[in-house]
């Protein structure tokens, strides 16, 4: 299946917002349950690294950063959303974004990934793992999720580039 990375600019924003709304449904991969305006997603998250995935013409994935703390020495602390739309799921879209942004992450100064995943999202652990994330922590009952308490685990990966 031909597809094509490019930059998530904001004339992709129906597709991201709606590819994130299947993911809220899931249950699996976040906690939040409204889907936020462009605007909000916009500024909650880093204005490089954000890519989209294609094929035939449809957006059918992406991957953004966010800053994990506003205190300047954790500017090259990022967190990593990935969101791929469940029709084109484990056709290996993930792992492509996952791969340029990590370079492009590189690229603009980040020495530290992180994830924090429902221990139930088994394939986006599998993916974190692929790309040198390990586990630095299970949060036990970090939040909960239509009343019945959820736990996560905390992914990192450290650039190999950046010292």
């Amino acid at each position: 299946m031909k597809y094509k990375v490019s930059p998530l600019e904001p004339k992709h924003k129906n597709e991201v917002l709606e590819i994130y709304k299947l993911g809220i449904e899931t249950k699996n991969a976040t906690f939040n349950t409204v889907v936020p305006t462009w605007e909000e997603w916009d500024k909650g998250h880093l204005q490089h690294s954000r890519l989209v995935i294609e094929t035939d013409d449809k957006i059918v994935g992406w991957i953004a950063l966010s800053p994990v703390s506003s205190r300047c020495n954790y500017n090259g602390v990022a967190e990593v959303s990935v969101y791929i739309h469940p029709d084109f799921s484990r056709l290996g879209f993930a792992s492509e974004l996952m791969e340029k942004m990590i370079s492009e992450s590189e690229n603009n100064g980040i020495w530290t990934l992180q994830s924090s995943v429902f221990p139930e999202n088994e394939s986006s652990i599998k993916l974190h793992e692929k790309f040198g994330f390990r586990e630095v922590g299970y949060r036990e009952k970090i939040s909960k999720m239509d009343g019945i308490w959820r736990d996560t685990i905390l992914l990192e990966r450290r650039s190999l580039k950046i010292s």
